[in-house]
């Protein structure tokens, strides 16, 4: 296809946006940009899409969600309301991960990927959990994935916390999968994975050195660290070291691994995460709600962490997570040049970029130059003053809003057109999702 009428946002270093060029795509790569009268002459029989002076730009890369929560909307906990993290997590999560069947992670995560795909988000790496439905639950995902046409990167939480015969199956599916991954990208190549691991909190030693022992050669970990100050006290009881120092005794940390959240970390801690090359995540939005408190993100920066931006299951509207992690620093600081939209650009651009290539490295993601991968977004914004690289993050923190995504492109594939998603009848998929989440809700009662 040949994209006219843009204003292409490159984010190449430095970032550019084109006027007057076009983009041609070849199956799922962005062959040529350049001069619109040029393209069209060049190639006068390709197949148009008008993006009628829409900002044209790479998708949205989330670094860190999961689908399996995507019925807790609306659902009312039982009991008291959770008084802190730890009993959010018996009093919600748990209970609710285990009231999911198959059929429940194959909806959640249809749900979640349509939700990305209307917020422009072309890219999703999700940490999955259902105790009671392990078994195949990544390929449940996967399928989904493949249907809807978003770019995903899975694995499966081990923990602990339902008894050896789960955590060993919790392995052994994290495993199968990676180990399926070359067979799988013969029929999708927009599928990846990672070890999942769900806290050091709920790990022992013994599980930590069995996974390590077990992961697949090239492949690294995605696990919960320091997101509340109880998986530290809980580290220093279990190992006499804090929750980076233990993960990093037992081979976690790495290059290849990623941690969420962070927010409980001292600069010892930070200073190994940048040391071993660790990719964070940070989750604002997640953190507020739950109370755990403000990751400690400029440090983080300076120290050289590689840092990305992530929803922790919230929408997948990953411009409310800049503008959330933009103003959350300057009310924690009180200053309100604590944390500057370049910052948020960092993170949410040029670091989750990075950390999707390592996964996909087959062609670069997340810029639009020739060459790279045709995951883009056309973006209705007008913008009532000028809009140029310079002032960009600042228009995308205060102006951009998911209303605004008209059309979503992943690897050369329009996944939706004019708001209209055209992989997958999106009314269907929430009418079957509500009658599920109704039995999903009954047997988390059972469970809390």
């Amino acid at each position: 296809m040949l994209i006219i009428n843009a204003s292409i946002i490159t984010w190449e270093i430095p970032n550019k946006i084109l006027k007057d060029y076009a983009i041609l795509i070849t199956n799922d790569l962005i062959q040529e940009i350049g001069l619109q009268e040029e393209l069209i002459r060049k190639y006068p029989y390709e197949n148009r899409i008008d993006a009628q002076g829409m900002y044209v730009m790479p998708g949205n890369i989330c670094a860190h969600t999961h689908f399996y929560g995507a019925f807790s909307r609306g659902m009312s906990i039982a009991g008291t309301p959770p008084r802190d993290f730890p009993e959010i997590l018996t009093k919600l999560w748990w209970p609710l991960d285990r009231s999911l069947t198959l059929e429940d992670v194959y909806y959640s995560s249809l749900t979640c990927m349509i939700n990305a795909i209307k917020h422009g988000t072309t890219t999703l790496i999700d940490h999955h959990s259902s105790p009671n439905a392990i078994d195949g639950s990544l390929d449940i995902i996967a399928s989904a994935a493949k249907i809807s046409g978003v770019r995903c990167v899975l694995g499966y939480e081990v923990s602990d916390r339902n008894g050896p015969e789960n955590t060993k199956a919790g392995i052994a599916e994290n495993i199968r999968f990676l180990d399926s991954l070359n067979e799988i990208n013969d029929e999708s190549p927009l599928i990846s994975g990672a070890f999942g691991l769900h806290a050091s909190l709920t790990l022992s030693s013994e599980t930590l050195d069995e996974c390590k022992d077990s992961v697949p050669d090239g492949f690294g970990f995605h696990i919960h660290a320091a997101e509340s100050a109880e998986d530290q006290y809980d580290s220093l009881y279990k190992s006499g070291v804090r929750v980076i120092d233990r993960l990093d005794h037992h081979g976690i940390l790495g290059p290849h691994t990623i941690l969420a959240h962070c927010v409980h970390v001292d600069s010892a801690e930070i200073t190994k995460l940048s040391e071993t090359q660790t990719w964070v995540t940070h989750q604002p939005r997640s953190n507020m709600n739950n109370g755990v408190g403000v990751a400690p993100v400029e440090s983080l920066l300076r120290a050289g962490v590689k840092l990305c931006l992530g929803n922790d299951g919230f929408s997948n509207a990953m411009w409310e997570e800049w503008k959330t992690g933009y103003l959350l620093q300057k009310v924690w600081n009180r200053d309100p040049r604590s944390f500057s939209g370049t910052d948020v650009m960092q993170m949410a651009i040029y670091n989750n970029a990075s950390l999707v290539q390592s996964f996909f490295p087959k062609a670069p993601i997340g810029i639009l130059t020739q060459g790279s991968m045709a995951d883009i977004i056309f973006v209705d914004y007008q913008s009532p003053t000028p809009i140029n690289p310079d002032n960009l993050p600042w228009h995308i923190i205060f102006g951009f809003h998911e209303s605004m995504v008209d059309t979503t492109i992943v690897a050369g594939k329009i996944l939706m057109r004019n708001r209209n998603i055209t992989t997958i009848d999106e009314h269907e998929v929430a009418s079957v999702a509500r009658n599920l989440a109704l039995q999903v809700w009954k047997r988390y009662k059972l469970n809390v």
